[in-house]
C-alpha cells in the first residue's frame, strides 16, 4: 500500500483518445444531428431561419459533449465557430461568454483549489475526518462524505475533490485492511467506494461551487425565471436536504452493498499517523486557510457585502468573482502559488474554455426564441393541470433522462432553461423551480458510472461491479428524490420559495 496516498490523475475525462475511424463517426454524428434537426424538423413559425440554425448547432454541441469526439472544449469552440459561419453571429457575440464574471469566478475557484491539494491542506482536512469518525465503516464514509461537503464550498470540480483529493484517501483505508479489487473487494472497497461516490454527487448539490454546472444554472436561471442565486442562497437553500442525504444516503449504501468489516479502528489510527508525519499546519497551509477561509466567508455575505464596501455596481455574480480572484492573488503575492502552477492546471482552463463558450452558446440559443417555442409544446401537454403535479412530472423526467448524459453540464445546457420556461408559464413559483432543477441536476449523476467526469475515475478502481454500481445508483436515486421532495421542498416552504 501506499501510505502517502497519492493524488490519483484527474486529466479531463471528456479528454479521452479515440481511435481515427471511431472519430470520424462521431463527428459525422453531429453532423447528421444539425442536418436533421434544420432540415428534418419542423421549423416554429416564431424561429426565423437563422435562429434555427442556431439551434440546430446547440443541439448538435451538446451531443458532441455526450459523444465526446474531440476533448469538450474543442467541440465547443466548433460551435462557436458554427454559428458565425451558419447563424450569422458576430465575432463579439460569440466570444462573449469569455467576458462573463461567472466564467472568471470558476476559474479563480479552480485556481484556488491547486493550493487546497498542493500545500496538503485537503488532504490534512479529509484526515482529521477520519481520525474523528472513522472507528467503523459506516463512520468512514462519513468522513470522506464530510471531506467532499467540506472541500465543494470552495473547490467547483467534482474531479479534483472526489478523484484528486477523497478518493486516494479512501482507497488506502480499503488498502489497510487487504481490500482490493476482486475477492476481497466486499471486506470493505465495495462499499466505502460506492458510498464515496454517492456523497460526492450529494456535495456538489449543496453549493455553487460544488459544480461548475451550477454556475452555468444560476446564470440560466437568472435569464428564464429572473431568479438571483448567490453563493449563500444556494447553500441555505441546499442546507436541510443535503444535510439529511449525507445521512442517508451512505446508510442505504451499507444496506445494498454491506461491508465484511464492520469495526475500523486501524482507520482512524492510520490517520492519526498519516497526520503525526504531516506535522503542524505550516505557512503555505495556514495562508491558503486563512484565504479560502475569508473568501468562503465573504461570498456568504454577498447580499450586502458589495454596498456596504461601495461596490454598487456589481451585482451578486461580479462581487463572488472579484472575492475570488482578489483571493487567487493573495495566494500568488504570498508565493502559496507560483505563475507555473497556474498556467500548469490544464482542468481549470479547460474549464473557462468550454464553459465561456457555453455561456455564449446558452444566451445566443435563448434570443432565437427556440427554447421558448419548446416549453410552450411541452407545457401543452399538462393543459388544465395545477402546476405542482407538472413540477414533480418535469422534476421525475428530468432526473432519469440523464441515463442518456455523460456530463452534468450537458444536461443542464439541453433541458433547464426549457423546463424552467414552461413551468414557471404554468404558474410554477420561479424560486421553487430553479432550486429543484438545479439541486437535481447534480444528484442525477450518482445514476451511471459516466454520470460526470469523477465516475470514469472513481469506477475505474474495480471495486465496484457495473451491477452493483447501476443498482446502488437507482436505489440511491429514490432515496434522493424522497428527501429532497419531501424535506428539501418543506425547508424551501420555510424559506419561502413557494
Amino acid at each position: 500500500m501506499d501510505a502517502t496516498a497519492q493524488p490519483v490523475e484527474v486529466t479531463a475525462a471528456d479528454g479521452a483518445r479515440t481511435s481515427g475511424s471511431v472519430r470520424a463517426i462521431r463527428l459525422l454524428a453531429l453532423v447528421a444531428v444539425y442536418v436533421v434537426v434544420v432540415y428534418l424538423l419542423p421549423r416554429p413559425a416564431s424561429v426565423q431561419p437563422a435562429g434555427w440554425r442556431i439551434t440546430g448547432i446547440f443541439i448538435a454541441t451538446v451531443v458532441g459533449l455526450m459523444v465526446r469526439p474531440l476533448p469538450g472544449a474543442v467541440v465547443v469552440l466548433f460551435g462557436l465557430c458554427a454559428i458565425v459561419l451558419l447563424g450569422g453571429v458576430t465575432m463579439p457575440q460569440a466570444l462573449s461568454g469569455f467576458a462573463s464574471p461567472s466564467v472568471w469566478m470558476v476559474l479563480a475557484a479552480m485556481l484556488m483549489a491547486v493550493a487546497l491539494r498542493e500545500t496538503g491542506l485537503a488532504r490534512r482536512i479529509a484526515l482529521l475526518f477520519v481520525r474523528a469518525v472513522g472507528h467503523t465503516s459506516l463512520g468512514l464514509s462519513y468522513a470522506l462524505v464530510l471531506s467532499d461537503v467540506t472541500l465543494a464550498g470552495s473547490i467547483p470540480s467534482i474531479t479534483a475533490r472526489s478523484g484528486g483529493i477523497i478518493l486516494p484517501i479512501g482507497r488506502s483505508i480499503c488498502e489497510l485492511f487487504e481490500s482490493t479489487p476482486g475477492p476481497t473487494a466486499p471486506r470493505l472497497g465495495r462499499f466505502l467506494i460506492a458510498a464515496l461516490y454517492q456523497g460526492s454527487v450529494v456535495a456538489c448539490s449543496m453549493f455553487i461551487t460544488g459544480q461548475a454546472s451550477n454556475v452555468l444554472a444560476a446564470s440560466l436561471a437568472a435569464k428564464a425565471a429572473g431568479v438571483t442565486m448567490t453563493w449563500m442562497s444556494w447553500f441555505v437553500a441546499g442546507l436541510v436536504p443535503g444535510l439529511a442525504s449525507c445521512i442517508v444516503v451512505p446508510w442505504v449504501v451499507s444496506r445494498i452493498v454491506p461491508p465484511e468489516i464492520r469495526r475500523t479502528p486501524m482507520a482512524a489510527d492510520y490517520a492519526r499517523a498519516e497526520l503525526t508525519k504531516m506535522g503542524p499546519i505550516r505557512r503555505a497551509e495556514g495562508t491558503t486557510l486563512a484565504v479560502i477561509t475569508t473568501v468562503c466567508v465573504l461570498w456568504m455575505l454577498s447580499g450586502w457585502m458589495p454596498a456596504w464596501l461601495g461596490l454598487r455596481q456589481l451585482d451578486a455574480s461580479s462581487y463572488l468573482t472579484l472575492v475570488a480572484l482578489v483571493g487567487l492573488s493573495i495566494l500568488i503575492v504570498t508565493e502559496v502559488l507560483t505563475w507555473d502552477q497556474i498556467v500548469g492546471a490544464g482542468s481549470a482552463w479547460d474549464v473557462f474554455v468550454w464553459y465561456g463558450g457555453l455561456i455564449a452558446l446558452s444566451e445566443i440559443l435563448a434570443s432565437t426564441g427556440s427554447t421558448t417555442a419548446f416549453a410552450t409544446w411541452v407545457g401543452s401537454w399538462f393543459t388544465g393541470w395545477t402546476w405542482l403535479p407538472v413540477l414533480l412530472v418535469t422534476l421525475a423526467m428530468y432526473f432519469y433522462s440523464h441515463y442518456f448524459f455523460a456530463s452534468i453540464t450537458a444536461h443542464v445546457l439541453a433541458m433547464f432553461a426549457p423546463f424552467t420556461i414552461m413551468l414557471v408559464g404554468l404558474g410554477a413559483p420561479p424560486a421553487l423551480v430553479v432550486y429543484s432543477l438545479a439541486c437535481l441536476a447534480n444528484l442525477t449523476a450518482g445514476l451511471t458510472h459516466y454520470g460526470t467526469t469523477s465516475a470514469p475515475i472513481v469506477f475505474a478502481q474495480r471495486y465496484v461491479s457495473f451491477e452493483d454500481w447501476w443498482r446502488v445508483g437507482f436505489i440511491c436515486s429514490i432515496v434522493n428524490l424522497a428527501i429532497w421532495l419531501t424535506i428539501g421542498f418543506a425547508w424551501w416552504k420555510v424559506l419561502g420559495f413557494w
